[in-house]
């Protein structure tokens, strides 16, 4: 059976600025408060044609995103293929580093711990990519550092391993969070 082909070209203008790395506030919430999810457009063999999704997260009545700010040069959204053919995914991992470590810091650690958690980045750029799926459970961590002598410094990481079918995907749709909505589609 021949299959459509879905390669694209993937040029890159010389002199494009690339800007690394994620913005200061991440947003996150427990999965059981979505109740519907925007999704990826597919051909009709089921094949993602792109990585940006369609609709908007619905969340259920009185739920929104919760924010963490944390410190930019110390965290990091990275991805990864795994398993084998014809059923490899990709592992995208997140890695948060709040600078507090007081009470709020542990009790959101301890609520994101034992929870299967969405969360949305903000790169440099201005897009919005979300960690975590429908299909598959994310799996969140969190270690505190209360730091060591009069120069060092405290933390509170989270790092997250969630399996999806590509890349972190963007988000262009509505952030319902709890000081107001955003809209993700204005991406500078």
């Amino acid at each position: 059976m021949q299959c459509p082909n879905l390669q694209k070209s993937l040029g890159w203008c010389q002199g494009t600025p690339e800007l690394p790395g994620m913005k200061r506030r991440l947003y996150y919430i427990s999965k059981g408060y979505i109740v519907k999810w925007p999704t990826l457009p597919r051909d009709a063999q089921g094949r993602i044609t792109s990585a940006v999704y369609e609709g908007d997260f619905v969340l259920a009545a009185d739920a929104k995103w919760k924010y963490i700010d944390v410190l930019p040069d110390k965290s990091q959204l990275t991805s990864e293929a795994q398993g084998e053919v014809p059923s490899q995914t990709q592992l995208n991992k997140l890695t948060a580093v709040h600078p507090a470590v007081g009470a709020e810091a542990s009790a959101a650690a301890a609520y994101i711990n034992n929870n299967d958690n969405v969360y949305i980045v903000e790169d440099m750029k201005g897009n919005y990519r979300v960690v975590g799926c429908d299909k598959w459970e994310s799996k969140s961590t969190v270690a505190q550092d209360l730091g060591q002598g009069p120069t060092g410094t405290t933390s509170t990481t989270i790092t997250v391993e969630a399996t999806d079918e590509c890349p972190a995907p963007f988000y262009r749709g509505t952030i319902e969070t709890e000081d107001g909505d955003i809209d993700a589609s204005e991406t500078t």
